[in-house]
């Protein structure tokens, strides 16, 4: 997957909380601190996040973009 943003963090699911439309994703990472992202539902089913995956966050303006690889 391509994307525009050059910032990359790694981080744990930490809880997923899905929504009809919306869903509310934290992530434990590296360093002392939590991040949270907010992805629709249908991106949530694409990405198959669950807690405990290991993924990236990609960090661009407000956005946090969780990329599984």
């Amino acid at each position: 997957m391509k994307y525009g943003a050059r910032n990359e963090v790694a981080a744990t699911v930490k809880s997923v909380t899905a929504g009809d439309v919306m869903t509310l994703i934290k992530f434990d990472v590296t360093k002392p601190c939590e991040m949270a992202a907010v992805i629709t539902t249908e991106s949530l089913k694409h990405l198959n996040l669950e807690v405990g995956d290991q993924v990236e966050l990609v960090i661009k303006a407000v956005h946090v973009l969780p990329v599984k690889r």
